[in-house]
C-alpha cells in the first residue's frame, strides 16, 4: 500500500535556495518547514509552495530536526536540507519505494557542487546519506552537528544521487566550516576529550591523504583540492579550538587558586 510523505526542512533565511529544494519535492504528501526566525523572504516563499511553516528558536542541528520529524502528519519523513534538492531519477526511486516499502529507512548518494563542479570523489562523494525513514524506526541524534540519522531497523539504499549546493564562493564556505570546527571542539571539550600536538598535526595529514589519494580526489581539480584543503584545514583547527578551551579552563583554575 502506498505510504503518505511528509518532507521536513529546517531554515533561516534561506530564500535564496529554497524554491529548487521545493520544486523538487511537487510528489509529496506534505512539507513542514520549521524555521528559526528568518528575516528574508524564507517563510512567504515556503507558503507560496503549500508548505506548512512552524516558528521554533534554534535548538541545535539533531534536535531541531528532529523536532521538524515531531510535527510530520505522517510516519513516513523526507528529510533534506534548504541547499539540497532531489534529482528527478531520486525522486521517482523515492516515490517507487513508497509503494511499498521494504526497509524501514533509505540512504542515499549525496553530490556536492563546490566552486563549479560536481565533486565525485574524494570525502565529497558519495557522501551516504540516510534521509527516508519511518519515524517509529529511526529518529536524528542530538549531536550539536554533523548530526545523523540512527534507525533501529533495516536500511535500504538508493542509486540515484541528492544534490548538494555548497556555498557559492569561499568566505561564506568558511564561515560555516568556522561554526562546525567550533561546535566539534565543543563537543570533544564536553566529552573530556584531551588536545595534542601529535592529533593536530596528524589528523590533517592523514585525512589528505585518505580522501585525496586513496579516493582519487585529484580527479575533481582545482575545486577537489581546495575542497580537501578546507576539510584538512578543519581537523587543525577542530583540536586547536580544542586546545584553546582547555587553556581557558587552566587559567580560569589558577585564577580561583590565588
Amino acid at each position: 500500500m502506498k505510504q503518505p510523505l511528509t518532507a521536513c526542512i529546517i531554515t533561516l533565511n534561506e530564500a535564496e535556495r529554497l524554491s529548487a529544494c521545493l520544486a523538487s519535492l511537487e510528489f509529496v504528501d506534505e512539507i513542514v518547514i520549521v524555521d528559526s526566525g528568518s528575516t528574508d523572504d524564507t517563510v512567504a516563499l515556503a507558503e507560496s509552495h503549500g508548505a506548512r511553516v512552524i516558528q521554533q528558536p534554534w535548538l541545535g542541528y539533531g534536535r531541531q530536526k528532529q523536532f521538524a520529524v515531531d510535527q510530520a502528519s505522517h510516519d513516513w519523513v523526507l528529510c533534506l536540507d534548504a541547499d539540497e534538492r532531489l534529482t528527478p531519477e531520486l525522486a521517482l526511486e523515492i516515490q517507487s519505494a513508497m509503494q511499498s516499502p521494504d526497509a524501514d529507512a533509505y540512504e542515499m548518494p549525496r553530490c556536492n557542487l563546490f566552486l563549479g563542479r560536481w565533486l565525485r570523489h574524494g570525502e565529497g562523494y558519495p557522501d551516504l546519506s540516510l534521509r527516508l525513514f519511518h519515524r517509529q524506526k529511526a529518529r536524528w541524534s542530538e549531536d550539536p552537528v554533523h548530526e545523523k540519522v540512527v534507525c533501529s531497523g533495516s536500511v535500504g539504499r538508493f542509486k540515484n544521487d541528492l544534490n548538494h549546493q555548497s556555498a557559492d564562493r569561499i568566505e561564506r564556505y568558511l564561515q560555516k566550516q568556522n561554526r562546525y570546527t567550533s561546535l566539534q571542539a565543543e563537543a570533544l571539550h564536553a566529552r573530556d576529550k584531551k588536545p595534542s600536538a601529535f592529533r593536530m598535526l596528524s589528523s590533517p595529514v592523514t585525512r589528505f591523504f585518505k580522501f585525496y589519494i586513496v579516493r582519487r580526489g585529484f580527479l575533481d581539480g582545482i575545486p577537489g583540492l581546495i575542497h580537501i584543503l578546507i576539510g584538512c584545514m578543519n581537523s587543525f583547527f577542530k583540536y586547536a579550538k580544542l586546545y584553546e578551551l582547555h587553556a581557558s579552563d587552566a587559567f580560569k583554575e589558577q585564577r580561583r587558586s590565588e
